[in-house]
């Protein structure tokens, strides 16, 4: 990524979420880097409400949210098939929209099997043609990294610190407030995310691959 482009303005990095209904601010998953056992625990309803998010973010601004979900707006799982929907049905005429999209602009999506399935693949290689940052794109990208994707390290955990202030009491205003929230983070907000990307690969770097925890817990 550090060889292959002089700046990050032009790539749309795409992701999915959940969030419970019950829901808390979580920015990543659960890590401990400790020689002992935390032994932490978060309890909650094993069956939570919750609605499965999808949304991409570049420099220029946010494409989203698309809500996974049937015609009765019940959560779905992404599978291929739903993918494929969601890129027809919701992002090829977002795109047609979305003032940070050209020709030359990437796209990228993690390792996911129904981003990278027989059947997704070539929907996604279609719409960008050799600019797909993806295992078996033409950029690869690198798995288990939440440390590096700008969608990992702030859209979620910024959305949910904000989403669940108020305590949605239904779905329906859960979803409210995720359009709300998210239609208010500032193309300005966005740019700085980016700037924080290219320090989060230059460390990435010279970590040889390692977690980045300086940056992670730095004030």
């Amino acid at each position: 990524m550090l060889t292959r482009f002089s700046n990050f303005h032009n790539i749309l990095f795409s992701d999915e979420a959940h969030f419970h209904l019950n829901g808390h601010v979580n920015k990543q998953n659960c890590r401990y880097w400790s020689s002992e056992n935390p032994k932490a625990k978060h309890e909650r309803p094993l069956h939570s409400p919750k609605v499965t998010v999808w949304a991409a973010i570049s420099a220029k601004g946010i494409i989203g949210p698309y809500f996974f979900e049937d015609s009765r707006g019940r959560s779905v799982t992404v599978n291929s098939a739903e993918y494929v929907k969601m890129l027809r049905e919701f992002l090829a005429p977002m795109l047609l929209e979305f003032a940070g999209y050209n020709r030359n602009t990437w796209f990228q999506q993690d390792g996911a099997t129904c981003h990278t399935s027989n059947e997704s693949l070539p929907v996604v290689k279609d719409m960008f043609p050799e600019k797909l940052i993806s295992r078996r794109g033409d950029i690869p990208w690198p798995p288990r990294s939440p440390d590096l994707s700008p969608a990992d390290f702030f859209l979620w955990g910024y959305l949910k610190s904000r989403v669940y202030i108020d305590k949605p009491n239904t779905l329906r205003q859960l979803k409210e407030k995720i359009i709300e929230e998210m239609s208010a983070i500032s193309r300005s907000l966005c740019r700085r995310v980016f700037e924080n990307f290219r320090t989060r690969l230059d460390e990435c770097k010279n970590r040889n691959g390692g977690h980045l925890d300086e940056i992670i817990f730095k004030k």
